[in-house]
């Protein structure tokens, strides 16, 4: 079964910083491709970030500079270090693994769990 637990989010003021991680268990994390989407309320689930098995990244344009994705495959945690946070990076962030979703969309089934997301808060 695979898992997927994200967290660290929280509630923090314009330019401040925020770590969210994301553990992973169920399946071989030092090959799989990890990403982290989120979706403010009333929006679609955007992507945010990935991270290759061979470390190759990506960022969307509207975080590049601020955000930085990471991953430990002793732990088999992936993270995503937000720095200089906007009011507009306010949404449920979720971890996901290739293969498995859709993502921001909970799941908990026979196949696993993951989707439960975390909560980030940016205000003035």
């Amino acid at each position: 079964e695979v898992h997927l637990v994200e967290a660290g989010g929280g509630s923090v003021q314009a330019g401040g910083s925020l770590d969210l991680s994301c553990t992973a268990s169920g399946f071989t994390f030092r090959y799989s491709n990890m990403a982290w989407y989120r979706q403010a309320p009333g929006n679609e689930c955007d992507l945010v970030s990935t991270i290759t098995f061979d470390g190759n990244i990506y960022y969307t344009n509207s975080v590049k500079g601020r955000f930085t994705i990471s991953r430990d495959n002793v732990k088999n945690t992936v993270y995503l270090r937000m720095e200089t946070l906007k009011l507009e990076d306010t949404a449920v962030y979720y971890c996901a693994v290739e293969g498995y979703g859709p993502p921001c969309s909970p799941y908990q089934g026979r196949l696993g769990s993951w989707g439960q997301g975390t909560q980030v808060i940016v205000s003035s």
